[in-house]
């Protein structure tokens, strides 16, 4: 398992349409998540993308990015994602049906990305992701790195990239709080109640290496076929395959296919 899974939860309709597939492709705004280095890869000064998503067990995903260009081929991109778990009835070891009181969690990153085109083939990009979680008197903060690199027109063949990410990479995550804060009695000795607190344990982020290629061909003028595919190694869970698949037709109508195989 991992800590901070949050940091792992796909944003943008396109790419998650995909699989999360194009690593080596995905450009602008949205690339601030999958691939830092695509930021740059974007015909806009600046872009802004916000989205909703409803997650498992009705928890609500809200995530909102904003992107501009620098001179000298660079890009700077901004980001935040925050979930919204609702009222969870507060339980304690005396109590364990519920005291009648609620607590709402709360987890948010807030990120910010820099791209850089190397030259025409290549840009490089990084993003810094400062991850804060709370559950009612325990809270614990941290900082996740990611790196990428894409590679356009690979080999020499037009349409043909790779893309390689290292993701969330960073110290591990560990709560603190008053909620920690006990009161015992060490029994065999002969002492008052003293108070303690409990030692939490610690867990890794949910790190990863990635690697993908696409291929972008044009079938005449309107017509783009996009494939793409991705070999992800996790930290936290088995090893994944992606693959996808995407029909543009004047750049204004999508049909989008992915497909995810864990090993």
């Amino acid at each position: 398992s991992a800590s901070g899974m949050q940091l792992a939860i796909p944003v943008g309709a396109r790419t998650i349409a995909l699989g999360g597939s194009i690593l080596s492709s995905v450009g602008g705004v949205e690339a601030i998540f999958w691939n830092p280095a695509g930021l740059v890869r974007t015909e806009r000064s600046s872009e802004l993308l916000f989205s909703h998503m409803s997650f498992l067990a009705d928890i609500g995903v809200d995530y909102f990015a904003a992107g501009k260009s620098l001179p000298g081929g660079a890009y700077l991109g901004l980001s935040v994602k925050a979930l919204s778990v609702g009222e969870i009835p507060v339980t304690t070891e005396l109590l364990p049906d519920g005291t009648g009181e609620t607590t709402s969690p709360t987890f948010l990153v807030v990120g910010a990305a820099f791209s850089r085109k190397m030259s025409d083939q290549i840009a490089v990009g990084v993003a810094a992701n400062v991850v804060y979680e709370k559950m009612a008197e325990v809270s614990t903060t941290g900082i996740a790195f990611t790196g990428g690199v894409q590679y356009a027109r690979l080999g020499g063949i037009e349409g043909l990239s790779v893309g390689v990410v290292i993701r969330n990479i960073g110290p591990k995550l560990v709560y603190d709080g008053e909620g920690l804060e006990r009161t015992g009695i060490i029994i065999g000795a002969d002492r008052p109640e003293t108070n303690y607190k409990v030692e939490a344990a610690s867990a890794d982020l949910p790190s990863t290496i990635e690697v993908g290629l696409g291929y972008l061909h044009r079938v005449g003028e309107p017509v783009e076929i996009a494939l793409s595919t991705l070999f992800r190694n996790n930290n936290f869970s088995d090893d994944e395959y992606k693959f996808g698949a995407e029909f543009g037709y004047r750049g204004r109508f999508f049909l989008r296919g992915g497909y995810d195989y864990s090993t």
